[in-house]
C-alpha cells in the first residue's frame, strides 16, 4: 500500500505540475480555450475574465501538484487536486457526451486529448487521489507551518511572474504550427493518399405533405411524385488536415495574396493585430512607424487583421492592410500586435509588441 501511495503521489504531482506549466507557457492560449467554453455554454458575458481565470487556474494546478509531489503543505495540495477533479471530471463527461469543444485544453497546445480521453484521465487520477486521501492522517509536515507557507508563497509568486512573462514576451516554447524555422507553404501541403473528410449526405423529399429523409442509395431519382426540398451533409469522419490549413490572406479589395506573400524572396514582416481596436494605439503607431521604415529599406511589410475592411481603410497610412481569419491570427502570434519575420517564406523571428527589435535592427538585416 505504501508503494502504491508513493506512485500515486508521483503521478498526480507530475500530471498537475505539467498541466500547470504548459498552460502558463501560453496563458493567452488557455484564455482562448475559456472563450470556447463560455461560448459553448452561452456564458459569453464571462469572456472578459478569461485571461485572469486562465492564470489563476494554471497556478492552482501547478501549486497543487507541487504540494502533493514535494510534501510541502501536502494536505492542502490534496484538497486542491480534489476540488479541481470534482469540478472538471463531470464537466469533461458532459463535454464528451455533447462535444461542443473538441479539445478540453487540459494540457494546452502541448498535447491534445479528446474529451473522452480527458474524462478517462480524470477518472484514473480520481482513483489515485482517493488512495492518497485515505491516508491523509498519516501525512506529517516537512517544515514548520511558517516555512511551508512561505515556500508556497514564493513558488506562487515565481510561477505567476513566469506566466506574465510568457504573456508579455510570447510563449517560452511555441507549441503552435507557426514556430520559428517553419516554412509556411510546406506545412500547408496535403500528401497524396491521406484520408479525407467523410460526410453523410441526407436528401429531404416531400410527397403528399409528408417529408422523408433519403440517402445516396435510396433517394427517389426516378419517382417524380417526390419533390426535392433540401439536403444536408454531416461530417462523420475527419480526414487529414495539414498543420497549417487556414492561412489565407486577402487584400482589402478581396484579392488573395497568400501565395504572393509566401513566395516573396528576401525579408518580409507580418504585423499581426487580430483586432485593431483592441490594441493599444501607441503600440499600433510604433508598428506603423516600423512599417514605413521597412518599406523604405526594401523589406516588404503587411498588416494582418480580422477587423472590418472599413476600419482598416480608416487608417490610410500608405501601408498594406490585409484581412485574415481571427483564429488564424491568434494562432500565428499570441500578441496584439505581434510580429513575424519571414525570409523566403520561412519564419525566422517572432516577437510581441513588448520585445520587437528596433527598426535599425530590421534595416541591418537587408545588409547581411
Amino acid at each position: 500500500m505504501k508503494i502504491l501511495r508513493i506512485a500515486s503521489r508521483i503521478i498526480i504531482g507530475f500530471v498537475f505540475i505539467f498541466s500547470g506549466v504548459v498552460k502558463a507557457i501560453d496563458p493567452l492560449g488557455f484564455a482562448y480555450k475559456f472563450h470556447d467554453y463560455f461560448q459553448a455554454f452561452h456564458l459569453g458575458f464571462l469572456n472578459r475574465f478569461s485571461l485572469a481565470l486562465a492564470i489563476f487556474m494554471c497556478t492552482v494546478e501547478f501549486i497543487s501538484g507541487f504540494s502533493v509531489l514535494t510534501g510541502i503543505r501536502q494536505k492542502t495540495g490534496l484538497w486542491g487536486v480534489l476540488l479541481l477533479l470534482a469540478i472538471f471530471t463531470p464537466l469533461t463527461f458532459i463535454l464528451a457526451l455533447t462535444n461542443p469543444v473538441s479539445d478540453c485544453g487540459c494540457f494546452g497546445d502541448a498535447i491534445h486529448l479528446t474529451n473522452w480521453q480527458t474524462f478517462g484521465k480524470n477518472i484514473v487520477l480520481f482513483s489515485l487521489l482517493l488512495l492518497l486521501y485515505s491516508g491523509r492522517d498519516k501525512i506529517e509536515p516537512i517544515f514548520s507551518k511558517t516555512k511551508e507557507l512561505l515556500t508556497i508563497a514564493i513558488v506562487v509568486l515565481l510561477f505567476t511572474i513566469f506566466s506574465l512573462a510568457n504573456l508579455r514576451y510570447l510563449p517560452l516554447i511555441d507549441f503552435l504550427p507557426y514556430k520559428t524555422g517553419v516554412k509556411i507553404a510546406d506545412k500547408m501541403i496535403v500528401p497524396q493518399g491521406v484520408p479525407v473528410d467523410e460526410y453523410q449526405t441526407t436528401f429531404i423529399y416531400e410527397k403528399n405533405g409528408i417529408k422523408r429523409d433519403f440517402n445516396l442509395t435510396n433517394y427517389p431519382a426516378k419517382d417524380s411524385t417526390w419533390k426535392f426540398v433540401d439536403q444536408k451533409s454531416v461530417l462523420v469522419k475527419s480526414g487529414y488536415k495539414p498543420p497549417i490549413h487556414d492561412f489565407i490572406i486577402t487584400s482589402l479589395s478581396g484579392e488573395d495574396l497568400t501565395q504572393q506573400i509566401l513566395s516573396l524572396k528576401g525579408y518580409t514582416v507580418l504585423m499581426v493585430s487580430k483586432k485593431l481596436a483592441e490594441a493599444r494605439k501607441k503600440k499600433l503607431s510604433e508598428g506603423f512607424e516600423l512599417g514605413n521604415y521597412c518599406m523604405a529599406n526594401g523589406i516588404e511589410y503587411f498588416i494582418l487583421s480580422s477587423s472590418g475592411t472599413e476600419e482598416m481603410k480608416s487608417y490610410e497610412n500608405g501601408l498594406k492592410f490585409c484581412s485574415a481569419d481571427e483564429t488564424t491570427l491568434k494562432t500565428m502570434v499570441r500578441a496584439n500586435p505581434g510580429y513575424i519575420l519571414l525570409k523566403d517564406g520561412i519564419i525566422i523571428g517572432k516577437w510581441s509588441w513588448a520585445n520587437v527589435p528596433d527598426k535599425e535592427w530590421f534595416g541591418n538585416k537587408t545588409k547581411q
